[in-house]
């Protein structure tokens, strides 16, 4: 009794030491930040509720839009299909939003199928491979750029990560909340590894 009740110990010291380390990672590549010329700027979504965009998501518009007027990226796709009762997709509402900023309709290119950030990145790897763009940047908050860059690479998607200088998790609850739910969803599609 007392050997199963260890191997139990040990098994979940290292699920704990697993998932603190994949924190520490997700933390630190929170810092990574690229403005490289790219054919594109992928804003991943991040919800809207009656045509009105999450201030969360806004901001990750307004960085792609940055990015566009300083001429690092030469497209904008806005991802985010309908949400429950919506009559507008996400992305259409991100398109509206940066119509009224200045952008021009001709660099805007959306999918309205997705709702997860793994479906956002699927969708616009076809929209890429359809339209002959061979690199992008990846648009999000700081803390969930880790888990998306890894999504991003398995679509075989070459780009580097842009997250939001103007992020809505600002305070530390509101952060370590979000880092505790990208490692929590980033640990169970990442094999174990430790480097």
């Amino acid at each position: 009794m007392k050997l199963k009740k260890k191997k139990y110990i040990i098994l979940i010291g290292i699920l704990l030491g697993y998932f603190f380390i994949n924190s520490i990672r997700i933390y630190n590549y929170s810092f990574e930040y690229y403005e490289s010329k790219s054919d594109a700027a992928i804003v991943l979504g991040a919800g809207t509720k009656n045509g009105k965009l999450s201030p969360v998501f806004r901001e990750r518009i307004n960085h792609s839009i940055l990015l566009y007027k300083k001429r690092v990226v030469d497209k904008i796709i806005f991802t985010g299909g309908f949400g429950e009762g919506q009559k507008q997709s996400d992305s259409r509402v991100a398109k509206n939003y940066a119509l009224g900023n200045g952008i021009s309709e001709k660099d805007i290119l959306i999918e309205e199928k997705s709702r997860y950030t793994v479906e956002n990145l699927k969708q616009s790897k076809q929209i890429m491979d359809s339209l002959g763009l061979t690199n992008a940047l990846i648009v999000s908050d700081p803390m969930h750029m880790k888990r998306a860059m890894n999504l991003a690479k398995y679509y075989e998607i070459h780009c580097r990560p842009s997250p939001t200088k103007t992020t809505m998790y600002k305070s530390a609850k509101v952060k370590i909340r979000q880092l505790l739910y990208e490692t929590f969803y980033f640990s169970l599609r990442e094999p174990i590894s430790i480097f």
